[in-house]
């Protein structure tokens, strides 16, 4: 798993690499709330899935607690270029109607704006 941070246009753009598992949801999770406390202005975030290959159960339960974590913080999550392995993921567990999914970061940023 590959993590990459950064603020663009006040919002939280975070890219993830490799795959979000059971084996490494810790991690990210620790990694993620670290960065959240160290930019507590950030209230919406973008999660650039581009380059995710694959996402479980236990992936999938990190964003929601991620998402429920950023609506307490009065913002919330947008996900983009979510591919065709992970979309798959999204469609059979319905987590595409709790999260909204965008083609591309930048579309997703000016939908949060």
């Amino acid at each position: 798993m590959n993590l990459q941070f950064e603020v663009r246009e006040g919002r939280g753009v975070v890219t993830l690499g490799g795959a979000l598992t059971a084996a490494n949801v810790d991690s990210f999770r620790d990694q993620v709330f670290r960065w959240m406390n160290e930019h507590d202005s950030v209230r919406q975030m973008v999660l650039d899935l581009g380059a995710m290959e694959f996402i479980d159960s236990a992936g999938l339960g990190l964003l929601i607690v991620l998402l429920k974590r950023c609506g307490e913080r009065g913002g919330d999550i947008r996900i983009a270029r979510l591919q065709k392995r992970a979309r798959l993921v999204f469609e059979i567990t319905r987590a595409y109607k709790v999260f909204e999914i965008f083609d591309t970061v930048d579309e997703a940023l000016k939908a949060s704006a």
